[in-house]
């Protein structure tokens, strides 16, 4: 997947113009979503602001894919409403689809089409006609890195590429908002790698992008926040760090002490915010209730007491602890 070319213009269609607040692109408005007595959705509430990336992490039935199609209009909430770029999905869906690029998380092909035949039907299904269909397709062919198989047959791709394919289709009509459901199944690592650094180069191009995905380690790397939902309840929402702090209750501390060891866990026994302390040779290992300033405060306390301390190692929560914290593994 290459880059964007910075001297390629690609113009926009004729859409009405940008119709949402300047901050908020995307907003989910107490979404209930209902199928007999199984609640998919329940009373979701959050908003993405223009040009950043939301990483949607949850367990396996726990309502990431139905929020999304709701959000691509292919469903419609029990209750509540959702708005892209300021438009309902409820009460504007034809202004919605103008403004909104999907791509699920499996997609049907045409056995018998090649890659430029494929993207091109849907340029022309978004009305794209002439030199700006042309200039659509190169760009898309060009930014999933496609161009080398565009008279490629797609039953005859890896499912990778298809992905690459289903990402372009989503692209082809230069949407405000995508929608990635699990865009990364079925890549390689290399893949991935330009993946997230496609998608973060298309938010600082402006488009406001939600993606699920399992791999929390790279959406803790691309998003701007994130959003936590179980058995179709938002559990928590907020930058990697808002969520890493409000949900972080203990750190884990190793200190090494050159001399008298035991002495030292002894003093740092006394300490209320220190917990399930071990002495380990020269290791001090112990669960830590404070933030990085009482950490400070914790090593000058045993420095002002006379102990060598030589190193201090402190394990932050990564975004898989905090979901793993959150969550209890609950399906619907």
């Amino acid at each position: 997947m290459n880059s964007i070319p910075n001297d390629l213009a690609v113009p926009r269609m004729n859409v009405p113009a940008v119709h949402g607040a300047d901050d908020d692109c995307i907003e989910l408005r107490r979404l209930h979503r209902f199928f007999g007595k199984t609640k998919a959705v329940t009373d979701i509430s959050f908003t993405v602001r223009r040009g950043h990336v939301f990483g949607y992490i949850g367990p396996n039935g726990a309502g990431k894919t139905t929020s999304m199609r709701i959000l691509a209009t292919l469903d419609l909430p029990s209750y509540g409403d959702a708005f892209v770029d300021g438009f309902s999905v409820v009460n504007d869906p034809e202004l919605v689809r103008r403004r909104l690029g999907f791509m699920p998380d499996s997609f049907g092909t045409y056995r018998d089409v090649n890659c430029k035949e494929y993207l091109d039907f849907f340029a022309r299904a978004y009305g794209l006609v002439g030199r700006e269909r042309t200039k659509r397709l190169d760009w898309v062919l060009n930014f999933t890195g496609t161009e080398g198989m565009a008279e490629k047959p797609i039953r005859g791709l890896s499912k990778g590429m298809k992905q690459r394919v289903c990402l372009g289709r989503a692209l082809i009509h230069d949407p405000a908002v995508m929608i990635l459901d699990e865009p990364a199944a079925g890549l390689d690592p290399r893949a991935r790698i330009q993946l997230r650094k496609m998608i973060r180069e298309l938010a600082d191009r402006g488009k406001t992008v939600l993606i699920s995905s399992h791999i929390l380690t790279e959406l803790a790397e691309m998003c701007d926040s994130v959003g936590i939902i179980e058995q179709g309840k938002l559990l928590a929402t907020g930058s990697v760090e808002q969520i890493q702090h409000q949900r972080e209750t203990h750190r884990e501390l190793k200190i090494r002490v050159l001399q008298n060891t035991e002495a030292a866990g002894e003093s740092l026994r006394s300490i209320e915010t220190v917990s399930n302390l071990v002495v380990d040779g020269e290791l001090l290992k112990f669960e830590f209730a404070g933030n990085i300033d009482a950490q400070a405060g914790l090593v000058a306390h045993l420095v002002n007491d006379g102990y060598a301390v030589a190193e201090v190692e402190s394990h932050k929560k990564s975004l898989e602890d905090v979901f793993l914290q959150v969550t209890e593994g609950l399906v619907q």
